[in-house]
């Protein structure tokens, strides 16, 4: 067991990196009572690791069989992907007008890529995209609540005092 452990001591890594970084990213999306939340984002990341890492060691593992046997290593990938489509879409809701649960599928997808990062072994980018789009998020959580003041009706003070003119 400890030599298994050793041998292949960077998939556990990679694992254990796409459920702290899926769960961070859940944990910004539970903090603000959206509808997919810590376990999730969890589940998306490792699962889309996992299946990276499959993909991959598999091509070595199973194209040695046959010598005419060709493997593409991401098009387990590439299906996570139409996957997490699904994933995404069943979080949209409209609401007349109003359509709600957009950033949450586009966080799917995102968590989704993280984890196929991670698998392939990409951890550098992987955490600067993490590290950049968190950062991006909160400056647009900012300019959002900017946006949110300006819109905001007239105070009941002015209310009152143009009753008072008006009267």
């Amino acid at each position: 067991m400890i030599n298994h452990f050793i041998q292949y001591y960077e998939i556990y890594i990679r694992l254990t990196l796409s459920a702290l970084l899926g769960f961070i990213i859940g944990w910004d999306r539970e903090s603000k009572n959206k509808p997919a939340g810590l376990k999730t984002y969890m589940y998306v990341c490792v699962a889309s690791a996992l299946i990276t890492l499959i993909s991959i060691y598999s091509v070595g593992k199973f194209s040695t069989v046959n010598q005419n046997t060709m493997m593409d290593p991401m098009r387990l990938a590439a299906q996570i992907v139409t996957g997490l489509g699904f994933l995404g879409a069943g979080v949209i809701l409209k609401d007349g007008l109003k359509v709600k649960g957009l950033t949450s599928a586009a966080m799917i997808l995102f968590v989704g890529g993280m984890g196929i990062g991670i698998g392939a072994g990409f951890y550098s980018f992987v955490i600067f995209a993490v590290a950049l789009c968190m950062t991006m998020a909160r400056i647009a959580n900012l300019i959002e609540k900017q946006k949110y003041k300006k819109l905001q009706p007239i105070s009941n003070d002015r209310n009152s005092d143009v009753q008072e003119l008006t009267e």
